[in-house]
């Protein structure tokens, strides 16, 4: 039955990108995937009260990062809040890029373009709030996850099934490399 479930959850996304041939045109181009943290990589809550800031990452999200890095995608996290627990996570996942800074999301993203010689047509960007609405209208793929915002829904090429925190970057990461024709090989050095 678990097998069933899966080819048809399969259908379903391999239907979704088929219909969308925009969509997975400008998911073939992506060789930046950059997302918000809180909101996105989480479930937007924070625990406070301790020696140190805690927050629930998902593990499944990590492994979609470290998939896209491994089959040459950079990665990197863009947030408007210094966190000690977001650096660790991004140490452990040895992400490309993190910027942990108040102030403009897009001036952020623009260091990262000068840095890396991409163009906004090759940045994937995900979001879930208002703060991300500046990078989303400038991205060339611009998603939103379920639970965001009206606002970044509107602004999304793509609106993710899963709410972030619950693997919504793993969604996105996983369409990215069925456009590019990496999803196969991802699943048999998994498998290997």
């Amino acid at each position: 039955m678990k097998d069933s479930r899966r080819r048809k959850s399969a259908r379903r996304q391999a239907t979704t990108l088929s219909r969308r041939p925009a969509l997975c045109a400008a998911l073939k181009g992506i060789r930046l995937f950059l997302c918000d943290v809180d909101g996105v990589l989480t479930d937007a809550s924070v625990f406070i009260g301790g020696a140190e800031e805690i927050k629930r990452f998902n593990i499944q999200d990590g492994l979609g990062l470290v998939a896209l890095r491994r089959q040459g995608v950079k990665v990197g996290w863009i947030s408007s809040r210094l966190s000690p627990a977001t650096a660790r996570r991004a140490r452990e996942l040895k992400i490309d890029f993190l910027q942990q800074e108040k102030g403009s999301k897009v001036r952020a993203v623009e260091r990262l373009l000068a840095q890396t010689g991409f163009g906004w047509d090759e940045v994937c960007y995900v979001g879930d709030d208002i703060v991300d609405l500046g990078v989303m209208q400038r991205a060339g793929v611009a998603v939103a996850v379920a639970n965001g915002v009206a606002e970044a829904h509107a602004a999304a090429d793509y609106i993710t099934r899963a709410c972030g925190g619950h693997g919504a970057v793993r969604e996105v990461a996983e369409l990215i490399l069925k456009a590019q024709g990496k999803w196969a090989r991802v699943v048999a050095e998994s498998a290997a």
